[in-house]
């Protein structure tokens, strides 16, 4: 049995910046970022970068990838890759866009990648524990 995608609008194209993103909030887990490269193409991926948990959505896009802001790394936006010689990769969702409308499948907003987390900054032990005096 094949499930059909509940496809759900998000906003126009116009609305997504050319070499740019739109992020959508999702009530569990991180955002998506809705990207448009500058042939007009729009791609979606969590908005994290699989190195060190960067924005992808504030990175700059270019032809079919997008460089995160924090450390450069270049992400597919067709598949969530990094290019080699870096590895690794975020989830990708499914995008459709009919009549200049972008829409995004219900079920992968609800359920995809819901368990990433953004890397927390700074130390891993509070000032004060464990250091000698």
């Amino acid at each position: 049995m094949t499930v059909t995608a509940q496809w759900i609008p998000i906003c126009r194209v116009d609305d997504i910046p050319v070499l740019g993103a739109r992020r959508v909030a999702r009530p569990r887990g991180l955002d998506v970022a809705v990207f448009r490269n500058g042939a007009g193409e729009v791609f979606a991926l969590l908005d994290r970068c699989p190195h060190k948990g960067g924005p992808l959505s504030q990175g700059i896009v270019f032809g079919r990838s997008v460089a995160c802001p924090l450390h450069n790394w270049s992400i597919g936006l067709c598949d969530g890759q990094a290019a080699a010689p870096d590895e690794g990769c975020t989830p990708k969702f499914a995008v459709k866009v009919e009549g200049g409308e972008v829409f995004l499948d219900a079920g992968e907003l609800a359920g995809h990648g819901v368990e990433e987390v953004r890397p927390v900054a700074g130390p891993a032990r509070r000032c004060g524990v464990g250091v000698a005096a």
